[in-house]
């Protein structure tokens, strides 16, 4: 598996970012007759491209021919469907819209769109990426780095204005006197004029965008509907029930108790937990929709999230957590059919036995009490699995025989050495 350097995933973000920009623009352009910024953004950017490039180079490394073609198709219709309700959450408008083009799902993905992203992925595996690598590497030290730097700052500006701005839009202009009373009448017309500027390219660059409205927030309930406090506690939960169900089916299959715990610190496992956030969040508006769609989508999504994290913790900490090579209908090891079929069951039993359950119970905590819950629950999580880390990374250091010279990893040397580890984490493989 080829490791990229941070810097060359930010300039493979940028040149993809650009490519795609330049693809929608010329689309657009003889669409619409004229020349128009597609982009999000205001520099010539479509970060929509660039990401989902970075992730298909990620966890895409071991995918060859068919497989390859059928996880990009997977990661990018994945990432489409994000942006169009990123989009929609963040601007009430929807920008793009399949619903007249067959096999579409929710209006923002269709097949024939997803193909493409597939071939493109297959072009940029096969020769982008290389090709781009080495134009980064025939750029002497230390100006390739000042460059991504630059790029980097100068999108996350315009990301910003663009975002503070063109999100009220909507609003009435007259808004801005009585909220920026601080600022010179020079200021005022700036801002009025970006404003105007912004909303003037947003307008011709995506001429068919439908107004949304904006759902009707219900006060006097805690974590209402699918919000921030409901997927905390959400992935809280989740991490508890998914290692209990493991630990129980360890012992049920192989006749021993061992630890499914992914931290160092309680019985969770955080790849249940994010999986139960995650599932929530992208099936809460398909939770009324049949047992069989449930079941497909949570199949190929579960399937594709279990890829991706086994190929993360290798690439982070040089281990294996589980290996499936022994199984038949196996994908490399990381996953196989019979397990990415129980990802479709838990996905059906979620949204339609547990999960309404489990929110009615969430929606009945004191409003006041349930948010200190919360983010004593984010704290600890978030302790528990930068230490949990630090001590993995320790022990790919020990590994590598590197000595404890600072203070963090003689904590971890003394905290957590090899026995301990391998009690937390029993099936943990070093491939590093």
């Amino acid at each position: 598996m080829m490791i990229y350097t941070g810097y060359e995933l930010l300039w493979l973000f940028f040149c993809y970012s650009f490519i795609g920009w330049i693809l929608e623009t010329v689309m657009a352009a003889v669409k619409q007759k004229q020349f128009v910024n597609r982009g999000a953004v205001n520099t010539p950017f479509c970060a929509l491209y660039g990401m989902t490039a970075v992730a298909i180079t990620i966890f895409g490394q071991d995918l060859h021919g068919g497989w390859l073609f059928v996880g990009s198709v997977i990661v990018a219709t994945l990432f489409e469907w994000i942006a169009g309700h990123l989009v929609e959450r963040i601007y009430h408008e929807r920008w793009w819209d399949y619903s007249q083009v067959k096999w579409n799902l929710d209006d923002y993905v269709c097949l024939p769109a997803s193909v493409a992203w597939g071939v493109l992925a297959l072009v940029m595996m096969h020769w982008g990426n290389g090709l781009l690598t080495r134009l980064f590497q025939m750029i002497p030290q230390p100006v390739d780095a000042i460059i991504v730097w630059i790029l980097f700052a100068v999108l996350m500006l315009d990301i910003m204005a663009t975002t503070i701005v063109a999100s009220g839009k909507s609003r009435d202009a007259r808004r801005w006197e009585s909220v920026d009373q601080w600022f010179t009448r020079y200021t005022l017309r700036l801002g009025q004029k970006i404003y105007s500027l912004i909303n003037t390219r947003i307008e011709k660059a995506y001429p068919k965008a439908r107004k949304i409205e904006a759902p009707e927030k219900v006060t006097g309930i805690f974590a209402y509907g699918c919000g921030f406090h409901k997927i905390v506690w959400l992935f809280v939960i989740g991490a508890f029930l998914g290692d209990i169900t493991e630990t129980i089916f360890c012992r049920i299959t192989a006749g021993v108790w061992m630890s499914r715990s992914s931290v160092v610190w309680g019985p969770f496992s955080i790849v249940w937990g994010l999986a139960i956030a995650a599932a929530t969040i992208l099936l809460y508006k398909y939770r009324d929709k049949s047992d069989g769609m449930l079941f497909v989508i949570g199949t190929v999504l579960g399937g594709a999230y279990e890829y991706a994290c086994s190929v993360f913790t290798e690439i982070m900490f040089g281990k294996v957590f589980w290996d499936y090579s022994a199984m038949p209908w196996n994908l490399g090891g990381r996953i196989n059919l019979l397990y990415c079929f129980f990802w479709g069951i838990a996905a059906v039993v979620w949204m339609k036995k547990l999960y309404p359950k489990i929110s009615d119970w969430i929606e009945k905590v004191p409003m006041k009490f349930g948010k200190i819950i919360s983010w004593v629950m984010i704290l600890f999580m978030c302790c528990n699995m930068l230490v949990s880390c630090m001590a993995l990374v320790r022990s790919m250091e020990r590994q590598n025989g590197i000595a404890a010279e600072h203070r963090w990893q003689q904590v971890m040397d003394k905290q957590f050495d090899d026995e301990r580890l391998s009690r937390i984490y029993p099936n943990a493989v070093n491939v590093q």
